[in-house]
């Protein structure tokens, strides 16, 4: 459910886009790579040690200079890199200057080369990350780029930088016949804050993959919209849960049902307090309990407040 899009995306804690958003591709990819973990742990080991070799004390602008002439490993290498290191430059002269610079670089590669598509890929997560206006049509067409990860880190690019002149190419991607697209789609629409996407977004609560569902329900919910109500009930039902998606992880049911619950709570949703209840006292998961306790006190102040809408 991707508050969320990819953990590795997202920002530095914002990692939540690219590592759970969606792991880029969503919950599909993120459930059939739960077996090799080992694996995949060892060579992420093995690169974090390669890169502390090769990128330590390394600033924003070596990054770039080293993906403008690199070899073709380091190019891409580089641009990784820079897509982890941009989140901690504070607003300002340096931050709009590497934007600037960035979109250069971007813009002089092509989507055809098969050695630049790595590099276009993590420079799409840079100009997200930078929140870079100026990219967004830049963005907009590469939502329809060759290259399918490029495809995907656009449309999270564009929610990290949540301009409503992207929804129709938000829009298009949701139709996309690749789960994780739909469910990155799902989960932007809820980002861009526009009222639009709505309609969409009530289609999407029928969608075949959970995932998808689940993320256009707290997207909804974002956007003051209760129909998915139903959905985002039936995710914090330990039962339904698991039958809905039986090979969720504990890791990865926590997320969800917490996300959950914090779209019930954004819907000042009197009505499931019941069900909030039991989850507080049931559930098996000391942190789920606490969210669901949070998310009772929440409510209950909003519906004592005047003028808030219960629902």
């Amino acid at each position: 459910m991707s508050e969320g899009p990819p953990r590795d995306l997202e920002d530095g804690s914002d990692s939540e886009a690219a590592e759970e958003a969606v792991t880029p591709r969503g919950g599909t990819v993120a459930r059939f790579f739960l077996l090799p973990l080992a694996v995949v742990g060892a060579a992420v080991l093995i690169f974090l040690a390669f890169s502390l070799i090769t990128f330590e004390r390394r600033s924003p602008a070596d990054y770039l200079q080293e993906v403008r002439g690199g070899t073709a490993n380091r190019r891409w290498q580089a641009a990784f890199e820079l897509s982890r290191e941009v989140s901690r430059i504070p607003p300002g002269p340096e931050r709009e200057a590497l934007s600037a610079e960035t979109l250069r670089i971007f813009e002089s590669l092509s989507g055809k080369r098969a050695e630049d598509a790595r590099v276009r890929r993590y420079l799409v997560l840079v100009l997200g990350r930078l929140q870079s206006h100026a990219a967004i049509p830049q963005l907009i067409a590469s939502t329809r780029d060759p290259d399918s990860e490029t495809r995907l880190y656009a449309v999270w690019a564009l929610g990290m930088i949540g301009d409503s002149s992207a929804l129709d190419a938000v829009v298009q991607s949701s139709l996309s016949d690749d789960p994780g697209m739909r469910k990155m789609a799902a989960y932007v629409l809820g980002r861009l804050k526009d009222s639009r996407a709505v309609p969409r977004l009530r289609v999407l609560l029928e969608d075949s993959e959970a995932d998808v569902r689940w993320n256009a329900a707290i997207s909804l919910a974002s956007l003051g919209d209760a129909s998915g109500l139903s959905v985002l009930r039936s995710v914090i039902d330990r039962d339904a849960l698991s039958r809905q998606a039986p090979s969720l992880s504990a890791d990865q049911s926590e997320v969800a049902i917490t996300g959950a619950l914090k779209a019930i709570e954004m819907l000042h949703d009197a009505e499931s307090l019941p069900l909030l209840e039991k989850v507080a006292r049931e559930d098996p998961n000391l942190r789920v309990r606490a969210a669901a306790r949070a998310s009772i006190e929440a409510i209950r102040v909003s519906a004592a407040a005047p003028g808030t809408p219960s629902r």
